[in-house]
């Protein structure tokens, strides 16, 4: 009995080093994430609305138009302390240029994340067939991680 008792003591204990969804995150194979993150937000989508937009200012000559494509998923947070209400998904047309960083905004709740166009069809097929959720991580070193995630799915 006194062998049992460490043990689900042990058991019992949080595990504070890995984060939620942490066997969803690659291999760091460029060591950034050595440490435990200091900051997760965890959703699980519940429901999404894509806004394709154009816009033409008047002002200017010649007179640029802009297109913008935009995807807002909501749903419920899952880690401890996750504050995230919504998550901004932007798609960018210009493939070879580089994407803005993940950002989350604690006023707003919002997490924006920039993806390039050719994800769309990929992630509109990941929330219309399966359950989809967010991962944004923080760390001491300034490194940030997010990403958007299944559960592990049983092939059929």
């Amino acid at each position: 009995m006194r062998a049992i008792v460490p043990l689900l003591l042990a058991l019992s204990l949080p595990l504070s080093a890995a984060p939620l969804h942490s066997q969803f995150l690659p291999p760091d194979d460029l060591s950034l994430r050595q440490s435990a993150p200091v900051g997760q937000q965890l959703l699980q989508v519940t429901d999404y609305s894509v806004v394709v937009g154009t816009q033409r200012q008047s002002d200017q000559q010649p007179i640029p138009i802009t297109s913008s494509l935009q995807m807002r998923l909501k749903g419920k947070p899952l880690s401890k302390g996750s504050t995230i209400a919504q998550v901004l998904i932007n798609f960018d047309g210009e493939g070879g240029k580089s994407l803005k960083k993940p950002s989350y905004d604690d006023k707003s709740r919002t997490l924006t994340l920039n993806y390039p166009m050719a994800n769309y069809r990929v992630i509109m097929d990941l929330l219309r067939n399966e359950t989809l959720y967010v991962q944004f991580l923080t760390y001491g070193n300034g490194h940030i991680w997010a990403d958007l995630h299944t559960g592990t799915v049983r092939t059929r």
